[in-house]
């Protein structure tokens, strides 16, 4: 059973604002009854874009349902700027806290909340299911979402990552793609736990042997799991000339497998003066 705070059991037991408004000057729909939870967020709004009422219709757990409560009662009499300031981390604390593996409640209200504004506004409504380049398959999560709650949260697993937004808690396919993002936001490299030995200079015969070798049994598998593949083409000094085929060949994070999974294996395994270019 979750560890639930007595706030979180009364905002669900209890929960304000349930329904949705008449004629609402902004609506926010987020989720997909698919992937489990979806909520609607519809505002009232003034002449000096404060907001005077919320209301919300959610589908989901306890912690969906307090989260969802929780972000009205937050919200109402505050301004559109205001309210836009308000994090997923300031649901959470309001509510004294989540469970871990629920705390992609607070970002989906979160969520809900920017597309009602949106809505009000006038402009363009994208949400995590419709807008971007899409990561997690599996739930529709797209590289923004998932970019977005590594920075504001300061997660450093792809778990953490899952508990924020659910990417990568089905199939786990696209877990290598997300430890990537984590790389990427905190600007730091992929790094691997297992210890590697220190590496003898190479002849370039030895030096296109173990290229070879570390293509075909570290790098190669996890690529046509995805139903691409991967070719050497030439070796010139640390230059090594490749060819992406099938899938990765036109897909859009093919430059982050070239710099996070080709390369990286290729300076662990060969050396770490490799430099990985795409040569058709």
């Amino acid at each position: 059973m979750w560890d639930y705070s007595e706030k979180v059991r009364e905002h669900f037991l209890n929960p304000r604002n349930v329904g949705e408004i008449e004629n609402p000057d902004g609506v926010g729909d987020v989720g997909s009854l698919s992937c489990g939870d979806a909520l609607r967020l519809t505002i009232k709004v003034d002449g000096t874009e404060r907001i005077v009422d919320a209301k919300f219709k959610t589908f989901g757990c306890a912690s969906a349902i307090a989260s969802s409560s929780a972000l009205t009662e937050m919200i109402k009499g505050m301004t559109l700027n205001e309210a836009q300031n308000i994090t997923n981390m300031d649901v959470v604390k309001y509510l004294g806290g989540l469970p871990l593996e629920k705390m992609h409640c607070s970002v989906m209200c979160r969520e809900a909340l920017d597309a009602a504004v949106a809505d009000y506004r006038g402009e363009a409504v994208h949400t995590h299911d419709e807008h971007g380049r899409i990561v997690c398959k599996c739930f529709g999560i797209t590289e923004d979402l998932i970019r977005r709650v590594i920075a504001e949260n300061g997660l450093q697993t792809p778990e953490e990552v899952t508990n924020y937004c659910k990417a990568g808690g089905g199939c786990e396919t696209c877990i290598d793609e997300i430890e990537s993002l984590i790389a990427l936001v905190h600007e730091k490299v992929v790094t691997h736990e297992k210890p590697v030995p220190k590496k003898e200079k190479l002849t370039n015969i030895q030096k296109i042997a173990l290229v070879q070798e570390t293509i075909a049994n570290e790098i190669r598998p996890s690529l046509v799991k995805d139903g691409g593949d991967i070719d050497l083409i030439d070796v010139e000094g640390n230059r090594v000339f490749v060819a992406l085929r099938g899938a990765c060949s036109n897909c859009p994070s093919a430059d982050m497998t070239l710099r996070y999974t080709v390369e990286q294996k290729l300076k662990e395994f060969v050396s770490e003066d490799l430099v990985v270019e795409v040569k058709e």
